[in-house]
This record gives C-alpha cells, structure tokens and sequence, in this order.
C-alpha cells in the first residue's frame, strides 16, 4: 500500500530502542484517514452506502505511531469505533476497511456487522482482536490476551511470546465502565504485560469528560495506583506522543507492570456522522482545530523531514490511493444471504484464530459408549474427576473463578485441583464476572481453552455483555476469530431457594446465539458432556444443578475417561406407551418418580426423556415419542412465561400436530422468582406428585 518514498532524514527527537518511525509512512496513512473519512462524510453516507461513521480527525496521528510500535509477532491490540487508523497502520488494506464500512462481502464480518467494528487475526504479526459495539468491552478480553501470554510464556515454555504485549484502546468515557476497572484489577494484580491507551478528547458522545470521571483526568487520578505506570500527554504533538507511546510500549515490553497511557486529542467531527455538535460553542470547535495533529505533523516533517514537493507526493498518493480503494470496495459483491446462518457454531472450516483449532492444535476426540467403572460418584466428584483428568490431557486448559482455588468453589468441585496442577492453572479471581468472562474471552482468543466458574446463576448477570459478546464473536467476524471456552455456573434451588442463589433462567442462554448449553441430571451424564465441551471448539455454558450434587438418584458410575456425549441427543430414561414427559435437570428425577408412581397405580405408562442438551436439543427424539404415545407434557424449574418449554410445546405443536390426542401441557415454576422457605420452594418448584397430577390430567383428555 503506497509507493515508495524519498528517504526519511533523522528526526528531531530521539531515537527508541525500536528505532525511528517511519515518518514517510506515517504522513502517508494519515493522509490515507483523512481521505477515509471526508470520502465517507461527502459521499458514501449521503449516498447510503455507509450506515455508521466515526471519524477519527484528531485521533489519527498518535493512532499511526502506535501501531508503528507494535512489532512482535505475538502482540494484539483491541480498539473501539475510532481506532481505523490503527488497523491501517498494523497492514489492513484500504479496500478492506473501506469494504468493511460499506457492509460488502468479505473484509472484517462478510457485511454481518457494522463496518467500524474491525478485527485482524494475523499469525505473522500484531493481531487486533476482535472489536464490539459496547463502550468498556474492549478492556477485560485484552487483558485475557495479556495473562495468555505470560501463561503460553511461563508455563508452556513457548520462548515467542517473549516480549509481547496486550494493548487496549479506550476513549475517556469509557474509564467510566464496570469492563475499564475490572480489567485494571486484573492488570494491576496479576502485572500482566498491557497498555490502557486512553484517547480522551474531551466528550462522552455529548457528556464531558467531567462527568465520567471526577476532575476529567483519568491519569491524574489513577497516578497513585498501586501496580501502575501512569504516562499523560498531548497526542497532537509528534515529538510529545512519539515519546509517551514508545515509553509506555518499554515498560510494558519490559516486563515491568502494566501501564495506563492518556493521551488528549482533540474530536474535530461530531461522535458520529449524525451528531451536529449543537453542545459545543463555536469557540470550543475553534479551539478544538486549532489543535488539529496534521498540521503539526506537516511542520515537523518539513523541511526537517523531508520538503515540501515530497509531502505533497505523499498527499497525492494517498488521496489516488483512496479512490483506488472506492473502485475496489464498490466492485465487491453485496453478501450471500444464503451464508447468513453459517458460523453460529463451529464447523469443518477452522476459525483464523483463537481455540486451539485457531492455532493449529487438533482437538482431542474420544467414543461416545460409556464403560462404566467402579462404584457410584456423585454429581460432584464426577465433575472434579473430568476436570481433573482433562487438565492433565490439556496443558492449555486453565480454571479459574471466585474461591475456585484452595476453597475448590462454593460447591467443592474444584477442591484439590490447584494442589495438583498448580495455582497458574487453577486459580481465583476477583470479584467481578464480567472480568472473568472477559478474562476467559481474551484467553481463548490466544489459544487456550479457558473453564471459567461463575459461583451461582444470577451472579452472571453483570457479565451479560462478555457473555453476549463472546457467543456472537465467530459468526460476527465470518470465523475470522473464535473465543471457545466452558462456562460452568450452579443453577436451581437445593433444600432452600432465593431469589439470589437459585435462579434458573437457562432461556436466557439458548436466546443467546453461539453459545451451546447443557444441563445434565446425572453424573455420567456430566462426564461425557463436560468432556465434550472441554474438547470442542464452541463456547459452552455448562450448568450444574445444586439439587442433584449430592443427590442419591444422581449418583452413576463414572463412565471413563474417554466418554464423550454428544450434544443434541436426548435420553429415553423410561419408556412408555402413554404419555411423554420432557424434562431437564432436577426435574427429570421427579418426572421418573411421577412415572413410577403412575404404572404401580394405574398400570399406564410414561416415556420420560431427559434433553440433556438445550442447545442444540433433541427435537427428532422428543417428536418420534410424541408420535407414539399421543400426548406430551413438559416439565421445567423454570419460570412458565416463556421459558425454554415454550420453544418444546411450540415445536410438538408445530411439528407432531397430526399425532396429538391432547393439547401439549406445561407444568412449570410459576413466573415468580425462587423464594426462601423450604415451604415455598416445595410450593412453586414442580413435585412428582404435580407431575402426576399433570399426567393424569392429559390421559383423561
């Protein structure tokens, strides 16, 4: 991209230990930018053919040399909405990030996601991870990719990531978001190699800096945080930004803690093409340009640097060199809707990066026939035993959580496994799901296979977003990147409830695309799918219910270690002739109960099956029963409103119609939240008896 030049003089400032920056190259990309953005601000956007513009004016210089700087292969940088010439500067063609903008096939997502959203997986050189549309998302997945490093580094011995470096990019509105503080606990405690680069140019879209964070300078009041190289300066300034960021790149290069970087730009556009900027006086734009970058840059190259005809070739480059890119990005073809449902979940064409397939390492298989062994274990040890026997089998799998260390989790899965396999490998955390999911995103991005614990179902909440993030990331980025991981999360009530502790809501996570959930009832059950997902190339929510950990009925001989169970396939746990019944979790005990109770007394049977699987689940088994018994009932911990049963009856419904005796029926909690009594429980979380009931209620239709 671009011709060659006239060779650069010496610069006025000093040499970095990575050398001087390549000036001409410099001029060159932000000429590039500028001619980016007035091509889609003048033409593209009034032309509807770019929907979202962020222009990067004023940001894009010290974007330049940052990028200049990132020169080990292994380095990875994650940016936000105003980070394009950051992408141009790492290599990403003009024809790409001008096609990506305009939504055409290829480039960043195959026209999946908004243009401005960007993503570079390159084995042979600084990757930029791949970007989401939420402010402060970008921190807790960069900081993973930084403990990834020090664990491929430390741990695995591999001598390449030797001097890599994480690098996130903020602006200052987002220092204010619950994923910019809990990456910076992380970074701080872990002194993991990463740089926070904050662009503060003065706003929050409309919202001064002021108001996102008190004084409106990050730096100054992180100054005295304890683990924290803190650097402050003016981003507009060659010499001044030039120095910062490549101080800033050897203390982190250097492995001597993280650092934090603010940088204060000036934003010459609006936040967005759509926004007037009617908040600010004509004095503040006026300032604001005044402060513009490339003049600056155009007095310190010349005539230092280079002359003025030689500056004005480089314009004239880029600007021919941008309407090349027009004809190229316009020639390429709108999307194939008929591709538009591939890459939700892995398939035989591996992802560029991230897991292990990303990075070249075949995943273990194994035989879906359980050869059970030795006495019953419970629901538990069943779990810890997979793990444990997977960690040994996998030295790029790390667990981690709150209390999952010497504690071994709130339910003692994970006791002993850190005396075994040490404290790298399992290891706690602080209090905050969204960075442990971030953490595990950004890990996975960086070819582990990471087994994040979330200690109790709702407390996944405040980590929606990673989650949401995590499990869209192969199908937005056309299987340029993928994040697999393990999940694992109690749910339901044991003995007790609370609104707190014993949520369910396993709906949410099936609404949530990419992600594949499972709920086993049972402990060989739990082995076989905890082996898959740990084997698997898909993130994976795998929820372990507090009622069966230790229940009796659970209890199942462990059946091996290279039992694997299939995702999607349901268990037939009783057959019948009478009814089917479908449950998942604690309630499929009850349901074998309900069954039992229902052949002693009336002689009649009940075909009970056990999903296993929630996504993807068993639609062919659940269908193939209903056509022989006539009748389905369908049994859930969950709330009645539209809980997964729904999707279940609406199917039956849909799809076994002609089969039907009697309407598809529902026996669920009712749509309130778990309460606390033990009497209350027993009152809202469906019994064998109400299953009976229900039963009965279908056979006299």
């Amino acid at each position: 991209m671009g011709a060659t030049m006239t060779a650069v003089p010496e610069p006025r400032i000093q040499d970095s230990a990575i050398g001087t920056p390549d000036w001409t190259r410099v001029a060159y990309l932000l000429h590039v930018s500028r001619g980016l953005d007035q091509l889609e601000e003048k033409t593209l956007v009034p032309a509807k053919k770019v929907a979202y513009q962020f222009s990067a004016r004023g940001h894009d210089f010290a974007q330049i040399v940052l990028g200049q700087r990132l020169t080990h292969r292994h380095d990875a940088v994650c940016g936000y909405y105003r980070s394009r010439p950051l992408l141009l500067s790492l290599g990403v063609p003009l024809d790409e990030a001008l096609g990506s903008s305009m939504a055409r096939a290829g480039g960043y997502s195959d026209g999946r996601d908004i243009g401005v959203v960007f993503n570079y997986p390159n084995h042979n050189g600084p990757s930029a991870l791949p970007m989401c549309g939420g402010v402060g998302s970008q921190y807790t997945p960069t900081v993973g990719w930084a403990q990834a490093i020090e664990y491929r580094r430390v741990e695995l011995h591999d001598t390449e990531f030797d001097g890599a470096i994480g690098v996130v990019l903020g602006g200052d509105a987002s220092v204010a978001t619950n994923g910019f503080w809990s990456a910076l606990t992380i970074a701080t405690t872990q002194q993991l190699p990463v740089l926070f680069y904050i662009e503060d140019n003065g706003y929050g879209i409309s919202v001064p800096s002021v108001m996102q964070t008190p004084g409106g300078d990050i730096a100054a009041n992180l100054a005295s945080f304890h683990g924290l190289h803190v650097l402050n300066g003016d981003g507009t300034v060659p010499e001044e930004a030039t120095s910062l960021i490549d101080a800033a790149i050897a203390h982190v290069r250097e492995r001597r803690g993280p650092c934090l970087l603010r940088l204060r730009v000036p934003r010459l556009e609006g936040h967005s093409f759509q926004d007037t900027q009617t908040y600010k006086s004509p004095e503040v734009i006026a300032a604001e340009w005044a402060r513009d970058p490339l003049p600056k840059f155009e007095a310190f190259c010349v005539p230092a640097i280079m002359d003025a005809a030689t500056w004005a070739r480089i314009a004239d480059k880029a600007a021919a060199d941008v309407a090349a890119a027009l004809t190229a990005a316009d020639a390429r073809p709108m999307p194939d809707p008929a591709t538009v449902t591939r890459f939700v979940f892995s398939d035989e064409t591996p992802q560029k990066m991230g897991g292990l397939r990303g990075d070249g390492i075949a995943i273990l298989g194994g035989e879906d026939t359980p050869r059970p062994e030795g006495t019953r274990i419970n629901f538990v040890t069943a779990i810890r035993r997979t793990l444990d026997y997977e960690l040994a089998a996998n030295p790029r799998m790390v667990i981690f959580g709150e209390d999952v260390g010497p504690k071994g989790g709130v339910h003692a899965v994970t006791l002993g496994l850190q005396d075994k396999h040490g404290a790298a490998r399992v290891f706690d955390t602080s209090l905050s799901e969204e960075g442990i999911v971030g953490r595990a995103v950004g890990m996975a991005l960086n070819g582990l296979m990471p087994v994040p614990e979330i200690q109790f179902r709702k407390y996944a909440d405040p980590a929606n977003e990673q989650i949401n993030d995590c499990g869209t990331l192969r199908w937005r980025t056309h299987n340029r990147f993928a994040a697999p991981m393990v999940l694992r999360m109690p749910v339901g009530y044991l003995k007790t409830g609370d609104p707190w502790h014993s949520q369910m809501n396993e709906v949410q996570f099936i609404h949530s695309p990419g992600w594949k959930v499972a709920m086993p009832s049972n402990a060989a059950d739990a082995v076989g799918l905890l082996r898959t997902a740990l084997r698997g190339d898909d993130p994976v929510m795998f929820l372990e219910h507090r009622a069966m950990m230790d229940a009796a009925w659970a209890r199942r001989p462990y059946p091996g270690d290279a039992y694997m169970l299939p995702f999607g396939r349901a268990a037939v746990t009783m057959a019948g002739q009478d009814v089917t019944v479908v449950a998942w979790g604690a309630m499929v005990e009850r349901a074998e109960q309900a069954a039992t109770q229902l052949q002693k007394d009336t002689g009649r049977t009940a075909e009970v099956i056990d999903l296993r699987t929630l996504m993807p689940w068993d639609r062919e088994t659940v269908l193939a029963s209903v056509a022989r018994t006539r009748r389905c009932l369908v049994v859930h911990e969950d709330l009645h409103t539209a809980g997964f049963g729904a999707e279940v009856a609406a199917t039956v419904a849909e799809h076994g119609f002609m089969h039907l005796d009697a309407p598809v029926s529902r026996l669920t909690m009712p749509d309130v939240p778990s309460p606390h009594n033990p009497v209350l429980v027993e009152a809202v979380v469906p019994s064998a008896a109400r299953i009976r009931a229900a039963i009965d209620s279908l056979l006299e239709f």
